[in-house]
């Protein structure tokens, strides 16, 4: 055995201990950042605690601190992270609609499978309403640049003659109304089913009232 081929340099040390550093500290952003979403969900944003989020933790409150300096921004993290994923869903489901219709139906769909399969994330956006004072669905950085992106999507369709000529912005506006509003009814069901309210959304949306009932 060659010992001399088994030690590890100086340089070597230095790089596995930063990179467990590393390891460690994103280990711990993801361990505050799951139990905020339970206790966010759980309590509500106006009741949820630092102390509430630390103690679902092993990590001393002093860590907390070393990656968030209030509850305010472990929420801004998570709500980035959810919308970041989302809109990448959404935009992915636009991309590849034929037509109109599919163009409504795929956004719809999924908007509507993303948080039936995650009710915790559901209830953690759901307990950010009346925060800043607006009890408004289409608020905040996430969705305003969901929309935005929905509109540019629209417009190229547009120019594409896959969705005929109409108000882009009364559109995406339509659109994200309904999407929000249904949601919620949605999500009060059981069993929660995505498909049956992307179905009703998009013929509600294509057809008028008489067409969605089914």
């Amino acid at each position: 055995m060659n010992i001399e081929n088994n030690k590890v340099s100086p340089s070597n040390r230095v790089g596995n201990r930063a990179n467990k550093r590393a390891s460690n500290r994103a280990s711990n952003r993801d361990a505050i950042l799951v139990a905020a979403r339970a206790v966010f969900a759980e309590l509500g944003y106006g009741g949820a605690t630092v102390r509430d989020i630390i103690r679902r933790t092993d990590l001393a409150t002093g860590t907390f601190y070393n990656y968030f300096t209030n509850k305010e921004e472990v929420f801004e993290a998570l709500s980035n992270e959810t919308g970041e994923e989302l809109r990448a869903l959404l935009s992915e489901a636009r991309k590849n609609a034929g037509n109109f219709e599919q163009f409504i139906e795929a956004s719809y769909l999924t908007y509507f499978t993303y948080y039936a399969e995650r009710p915790e994330t559901y209830r953690l956006m759901r307990s950010n309403r009346g925060r800043d004072g607006d009890n408004s669905n289409m608020k905040g950085p996430q969705v305003t640049a969901g929309l935005a992106e929905m509109r540019q999507d629209i417009e190229r369709a547009m120019k594409l003659r896959m969705i005929p000529q109409n108000d882009a912005g009364f559109l995406t506006a339509t659109i994200g109304g309904v999407a929000f509003s249904i949601l919620d009814e949605m999500m009060e069901r059981n069993p929660i089913d995505p498909h049956h309210a992307a179905r009703f959304a998009a013929n509600l949306f294509m057809r008028g009232i008489d067409g969605a009932v089914e």
